[in-house]
């Protein structure tokens, strides 16, 4: 290489280099810095991408598990009354099983029958009365089989979504529940004509009315056996987001997160590359002045 002074060839390699280096220093310092190995789109497009998926799953499979987790206290809510309206059926059942023997007067059976009326209505205002959130749980609101939430107002049975799409099989189920108002279980003054436990006035009402209270009885267990199963239902599913959630913020971290042993390495180089670079381009930079000393001879 000849020896010139319009052009040091020898300090714009050392600047390009030092140039090079500490590009190389400053991406391992925000690397360190932050904690990721990819910031922007530059340091890998395809990992770029492939996190942002992920991520967006762990955000929506968190916040289904906090759905499932909404749904049990739900279940919970109307497994709580239903235990309220059984203490009422058995005390029921006892007014009727106490009206239908010989040994009361009929003044004393209206007297029974003044309870039982009263535990009626109780039963019904407990159905009517138990909400969460707003939803109505037990007075039927809740029983139909298909969901319909195209209106403002769901209707139906109430559907519970925990996963990250629309597909039935995987991201959600519905919950049905039966309505437990007195009327539905067939006992009181407003249950239907044909209801045999709408009054124990009589011994052959009360008489009529042990079988009713046996079958209202079974009616309210069937709600409650399913809402236990849902419940449990619920409980696995929750555990499998869990997991789920788990592996996928594992494997998210796997593609984002920096290896701070590995990224220290390279950062321990690229800084000794740096400084070599400063010190060789100050060896550089001096280097036209041996041409002047030619010149002054």
């Amino acid at each position: 290489m000849s020896l010139v002074i319009n052009h040091n060839l020898m300090s714009m390699n050392a600047a390009r280099n030092l140039n090079e280096s500490y590009n190389s220093l400053s991406t391992s310092t925000n690397r360190l810095s932050s904690g990721l190995r990819i910031n922007s789109a530059a340091d890998d497009a395809a990992g770029l991408a492939i996190r942002e998926l992920m991520r967006s799953d762990i955000s929506t499979i968190n916040q289904g598990t906090r759905n499932a987790n909404d749904a049990i206290s739900l279940i919970q809510t109307a497994d709580g009354a239903l235990g309220v309206i059984d203490e009422k059926l058995i005390r029921m059942k006892e007014l009727a099983e106490q009206a239908a023997t010989g040994t009361y007067t009929s003044a004393q059976r209206l007297i029974i029958d003044s309870e039982y009326q009263a535990m009626a209505s109780e039963i019904s205002r407990i159905a009517n009365a138990t909400d969460f959130n707003g939803i109505y749980l037990l007075n039927g609101n809740l029983s139909g089989e298909q969901h319909d939430g195209q209106g403002l107002n769901a209707t139906g049975a109430l559907r519970i979504h925990f996963g990250t799409g629309n597909d039935s099989k995987e991201d959600y189920y519905d919950i049905q529940i039966g309505e437990a108002t007195a009327s539905a279980l067939g006992l009181g003054l407003n249950a239907g004509p044909s209801a045999r436990g709408k009054s124990i006035s009589t011994q052959s009402l009360a008489q009529n009315a042990l079988d009713a209270l046996n079958e209202a009885i079974i009616s309210k267990d069937n709600i409650r056996a399913n809402l236990g199963a849902l419940q449990n239902r619920l409980e696995a599913t929750v555990s499998n987001l869990n997991i789920q959630a788990e592996n996928l913020q594992a494997a998210e971290s796997r593609v984002s997160d920096v290896d701070v042993a590995t990224e220290m390495t390279e950062f321990t180089r690229q800084q000794i590359k740096t400084q070599s670079a400063v010190a060789m381009l100050a060896q550089a930079n001096s280097l036209p002045e041996m041409a002047m000393q030619l010149i002054q001879g």
